[in-house]
């Protein structure tokens, strides 16, 4: 009889998380989503947070469901987040203030940074593309404003190993998680001390790296006890979502990889970071996979374009507006009225994203969108043809061709914006799973038991429990048209 495991996901993205079951009997995985919340980062006297106590009490909850099922023993735990953000604990385990969000980065806090380690040199020994909200710029900026709590802090923690450590007790930094603070060393797989003694930040706040999918203690005796759980192992996952998405990725032979979703996070695999002169110039950062390698890729902007323009929609009608509404217009509007540059700097902080794209549209001297149809189609279009510039760059530096696009994450549920990446790119694109950081954080819980023996193992499994679906390109002029004007705006 074969032995099945029930483990649990907690999935947190930028705008919302999930508590995720994973029934899992050696061959096939089944997921079941037990408790969905609500994550938006809070401003508070003109600094963005994000609200710990609230997301761990929303995983309290997410446990609870799981108890409730009745379903027997909770074999394994693991959690997965967005990259860069951490927190940061005194000398007694406490935490020092809410975690500051990502959005609350600014292009000043990079120029000063430069001032002491010039981006060639972060970059030779990262391997990370410069974005305002690295952590390392976010420390930095802490460390000139003279920070109270960077201070007194005994310990910095990335997100998910924040919240880990408020469940088990222990400390540690996850491999994968640690490669997107832009203060890991990319030879060495340890922390980039020399940089973090240039920038004046204490050394002794950076806690021990730990490989991805290796366990890390057990629930809380005192959460245990108050659940109604047994001492749960905790599994560090691969806890950047970005890592556990591309790990359940079903592909073959030479392909790219998307995890969509508030982000477009675009790249391939590879066994070494990418550290040349033509991977800076394109900005590829060599993020980390759950078997020690890299992920060569961009952070390009993603649907977090369509949410902030839907947000707008909402405050302006009072009533609802669904994704589908969304799409529907959006194949009505006419193609290619306007092109837009996704990763234009004022569309990073949130808040009245419809004017902001308007004033591009206006001020780069295209028709202005005005209609829902109109502005969604401007975003879909735009996402695709900055996915093809990603593909271009990624061939270019890895000198070869690929020769298809796996898409996953939530951001495939948008059978327009799929079709319309194939016909951008001119090649066929596979997506699935839709839950992929979900079924990789599972999977990767699985390894950590033993239950799952390898990469190769863990997409045998995704093969077997997902189904996939495969876009043919119909690829016209007017796409090389509008790629052309992508071109003139970047």
């Amino acid at each position: 009889m074969k032995r099945v495991y029930h483990l649990l996901a907690f999935d947190l993205g930028a705008s919302n998380g999930r508590a995720i079951l994973g029934t899992f009997d050696g061959d096939k995985i089944e997921m079941q989503e037990l408790h969905r919340f609500e994550n938006n980062y809070i401003e508070m006297n003109g600094v963005f947070y994000w609200d710990l106590p609230y997301l761990f009490n929303q995983m309290k909850q997410g446990l609870l469901a799981f108890r409730q099922l009745n379903v027997g023993e909770l074999d394994c735990m693991g959690i997965d987040t967005w990259g860069v953000d951490y927190g940061l604990l005194d000398r007694n385990g406490h935490l020092l203030g809410n975690p500051r969000s990502y959005r609350y980065a600014t292009d000043a806090d990079v120029e000063k940074t430069h001032e002491v380690v010039d981006f060639a040199t972060l970059y030779s020994r990262t391997g990370i593309g410069s974005m305002n909200f690295n952590t390392v710029y976010q420390l930095h900026r802490r460390v000139r404003e003279q920070d109270v709590g960077l201070e007194n802090a005994q310990t910095l923690l990335l997100l998910p190993d924040l919240l880990g450590y408020f469940l088990t007790g222990e400390m540690a930094a996850e491999y994968t998680h640690a490669t997107t603070t832009m203060l890991l060393d990319a030879q060495t797989h340890d922390w980039d001390w020399k940089t973090i003694e240039a920038l004046g930040i204490p050394k002794h706040i950076f806690p021990k790296i730990q490989k991805s999918c290796t366990l890390r203690g057990c629930l809380r005796p005192e959460l245990a006890e108050e659940l109604e759980l047994g001492h749960v192992p905790y599994a560090a996952v691969g806890c950047h979502d970005t890592a556990s998405a591309v790990a359940a990725i079903p592909g073959s032979g030479s392909f790219a990889f998307c995890s969509s979703g508030t982000w477009s996070l675009f790249g391939v695999e590879t066994d070494h970071a990418m550290v040349t002169e033509e991977a800076r110039q394109a900005n590829f950062s060599s993020e980390g996979t759950i078997q020690g390698g890299y992920r060569p890729l961009q952070n390009i902007m993603g649907l977090w374009l369509i949410q902030e323009c839907r947000r707008d929609w909402i405050k302006q009608t009072g009533a609802s507006v669904s994704w589908d509404d969304i799409v529907m217009e959006a194949r009505k509007a006419e193609p290619f009225r306007s092109i837009i540059n996704p990763d234009f700097k004022e569309f990073y902080a949130g808040g009245n994203m419809i004017k902001k794209l308007q004033d591009f549209c206006r001020n780069t001297d295209q028709p202005v969108p005005e209609t829902m149809g109109q502005i969604a189609r401007c975003i879909y279009e735009s996402l695709a043809l900055r996915y093809r510039l990603a593909l271009e760059g990624l061939e270019k530096v890895k000198g070869e061709k690929i020769e298809s696009l796996n898409i996953t994450g939530g951001g495939i549920k948008n059978m327009l914006l799929n079709q319309m990446v194939a016909d951008s790119i001119d090649r066929k694109v596979i997506t699935g799973p839709v839950e992929g950081a979900a079924i990789g954080n599972l999977l990767g819980q699985a390894m950590a038991l033993g239950a799952v023996k390898d990469l190769g193992d863990l997409r045998r499994v995704v093969r077997n429990s997902e189904a996939v679906e495969e876009y043919t390109p119909h690829h016209t002029a007017e796409w090389d048209k509008a790629y052309e004007k992508l071109l003139s705006l970047q």
